[in-house]
């Protein structure tokens, strides 16, 4: 029988501060905590995928509650957050680390932001744990309309998929819906495993984050912003 130390995966931290009253009024108003374990992952799980949409967001390393504020995010973003949910309605959860070939986000991100990127980025998912075992959930990273609108684009496409922020082995029916078992979205795109963290800050703390100095400046400033208009022409079925 698998045990966990469930006081340290409850915990908060700077980043998955779940104390926050933003994050308490949200859980309270929805009314999560009432609802049987199972109900509750699921209703958290589909509140991040497609009530947060996905974007760009400052940095990946943003406290729970600003994502929230923010209302949109991408893997490390929305994972965090995920997280502070869980952890304010008393489930218990971890972070594994990864980092991702950036040929993932090709036509998600264009032109000059494609080239700033690294050629591997720091990437993550949330691992659940339920009834006695860890899930791994990702499929959450792309929100419905956005996922729906690549599905229309590339109707026509067979077979393995990566690019527009998914790397999957069937873009038309993708393992992205919780059913009590994990979900991907990005998972073919992983070319290194740093295994599991208790939170996000101690995975940004062993490997930083992304950015850093004056291509962090000047994602901040302006490529982001370029990223955000692009994902939400995708999304609107124009770009």
């Amino acid at each position: 029988m698998h045990t966990i130390n469930t006081p340290t995966l409850l915990r908060q931290t700077a980043i998955l501060d779940h104390t926050h009253p933003r994050i308490q009024a949200l859980v309270a108003q929805r009314g999560w905590r009432e609802l049987p374990e199972r109900a509750r992952i699921a209703a958290l799980y589909g509140f991040v995928r497609d009530e947060i949409a996905f974007g760009y967001n400052l940095a990946d390393d943003l406290p729970a509650s600003r994502v929230l504020a923010d209302g949109m995010g991408q893997c490390n973003t929305k994972g965090a957050l995920f997280m502070a949910l869980l952890r304010a309605c008393g489930i218990p959860c971890r972070l594994h680390g990864f980092t991702i070939d950036k040929a993932l986000q090709k036509g998600a991100i264009t032109g000059i932001a494609y080239q700033l990127a690294p050629r591997s980025i720091v990437h993550s998912w949330v691992e659940v744990w339920f009834e006695g075992r860890w899930l791994e959930l990702e499929g959450f990273i792309l929100d419905g309309a956005y996922l729906r609108a690549l599905q229309r684009r590339f109707a026509k496409h067979q077979g393995p998929f990566c690019g527009y922020g998914a790397a999957t082995p069937d873009l038309q029916r993708p393992a992205v819906d919780w059913e009590g078992g994990n979900t991907y979205i990005q998972k073919e795109g992983i070319n290194h495993d740093f295994g599991v963290f208790d939170d996000p800050d101690a995975f940004y703390a062993r490997h930083g984050a992304n950015l850093s100095g004056l291509k962090r400046w000047l994602f901040q400033a302006v490529v982001r912003r370029w990223m955000n208009r692009n994902v939400a022409r995708i999304r609107a079925g124009r770009g």
